[in-house]
């Protein structure tokens, strides 16, 4: 039951869809983090985003699976990891670049900020892999709550305090299942909360300062 609990919440918060999960609670507790995304355009605007950051992707690693070219989807081994990663970094990349020819975004806007931030956390997952088997669960949610803690300080009306508390805990969660189903050591899932958060949190202190 413990194993099954564990599996569940591994699934429930992938790595994949942390940039989904990110703007929706931006889009319901703090929508001026979208701007200049029209309000009604919002919803189409995250349904593209998780298209790109996570159906395709994981499509992807699917094909990757029926051709061999990794083991098993939790891709135990460091070295199978880095194919995947590299072509999910592309993917992330290749939404940043429409993001930004498309909507015509300046580099400073907040939007397109918080996209560097993400696409930084995905790239360190991939030159991390190079040389090491990190927890990419523990870094991806650690990065959201690294994003999330310098807007308390932002936003007056203490919204962002409840997502940040959950962020928190959801990231106790996904550690201790990691550790759990024995997916990675506690150094590995350390390493990675400490990559996530240095990157998601000075990436805030630089973008928006």
């Amino acid at each position: 039951m413990v194993n099954f609990l564990a599996r569940a919440i591994s699934i429930v918060f992938h790595p994949l869809l942390m940039a989904s999960y990110l703007t929706a609670v931006f889009l319901l507790v703090f929508p001026a983090a979208l701007y200049p995304i029209k309000a009604e355009m919002q919803l189409s605007f995250l349904g593209l985003l998780f298209l790109l950051t996570f159906v395709l992707p994981g499509i992807n690693i699917a094909l990757f699976r029926v051709f061999g070219i990794i083991s098993s989807f939790s891709m135990e081994d460091r070295s199978e990891r880095i194919r995947p990663f590299l072509l999910i970094l592309i993917l992330y990349v290749f939404f940043t670049y429409l993001l930004y020819t498309k909507s015509r975004l300046a580099i400073g806007d907040n939007l397109f900020n918080l996209i560097l931030i993400i696409d930084a956390l995905v790239l360190t997952s991939l030159v991390v892999t190079f040389f090491y088997k990190v927890s990419i669960h523990s870094l991806a949610i650690w990065g959201i709550v690294g994003i999330f803690l310098p807007l308390n300080k932002v936003v007056e009306d203490g919204s962002m305090l409840i997502p940040t508390l959950g962020a928190i805990f959801v990231a106790g969660l996904i550690m201790s299942s990691r550790l759990q189903l024995n997916a990675h050591t506690p150094r590995e899932v350390l390493t990675g909360a400490l990559a996530g958060f240095a990157i998601g949190f000075f990436g805030m202190l630089l973008l928006f300062t």
